[in-house]
């Protein structure tokens, strides 16, 4: 758990200030098939506001309890000080592993994503992966709020007029709150540390207020 909450030691870094509103639903279709809408807001000081509204629509087929595959389509456009500045598109196709294994009390899931990125108005396709753990431990045996663990790193692929690093480009590191507040409804709070890999400049480090209400059906 620990290596989770571990910050890259660096002698230079900037810093930012955000916030991350998130509200998902995932309804089930029948036995294997599930539907999956996300919509993620971001706001920042550096940028003065608003700076990307990311619209996720997937679909999934369960494979067994544990695995599912999905794909779909990520709308991004992106934002400074509210104004907008370019569009995003993206293909996105991910294999989720829910609550593969358990240690002691604390149950593990894990997501590996590929996505395929493109620019209006710039040229080339951005690939990268996005490998994903998830750690869960409850309060109490059987009880539904938990604590929750989650580490993200971005490799890309390639590099294009607006993918510059080829390797490990950021990471983000979470540790949060999750709990019910309605039948069928989850909320999850928490701070989330995302690190920026820059070659020729200081990193990144943007702090980050999270707040999501997730919804199934």
């Amino acid at each position: 758990m620990l290596a989770v909450l571990a910050l890259p030691a660096t002698a230079h870094a900037s810093e930012d200030e955000q916030l991350w509103t998130t509200a998902s639903a995932t309804v089930k279709l029948g036995e294997h098939w599930r539907l999956s809408q996300e919509v993620v807001a971001r706001f920042s000081d550096d940028r003065k506001g608003l700076y990307e509204i990311e619209s996720n629509t997937l679909v999934g087929y369960k494979l067994s309890k544990a695995v599912t595959i999905w794909a779909g389509y990520t709308h991004d456009p992106q934002y400074a000080g509210g104004d907008f500045t370019v569009m995003e598109h993206r293909g996105r196709q991910q294999v989720t592993f829910d609550n593969i294994a358990r240690i002691g009390p604390v149950s593990v899931s894990a997501r590996m994503r590929m996505e395929e990125r493109w620019r209006e108005g710039v040229d080339g396709t951005a690939w990268r992966l996005r490998p994903y753990v998830k750690l869960v431990m409850p309060f109490r045996e059987g009880g539904k709020t938990a604590l929750v663990l989650s580490h993200e790193s971005f490799f890309d692929l390639n590099k294009t007029n607006f993918q510059r690093v080829q390797g490990e480009e950021r990471m983000r590191n979470l540790i949060a709150i999750t709990t019910p507040v309605a039948k069928n409804v989850n909320a999850e709070i928490g701070y989330l540390h995302q690190h920026g890999f820059r070659r020729h400049a200081d990193d990144s480090n943007d702090n980050v207020a999270s707040v999501s209400l997730s919804f199934s059906f």
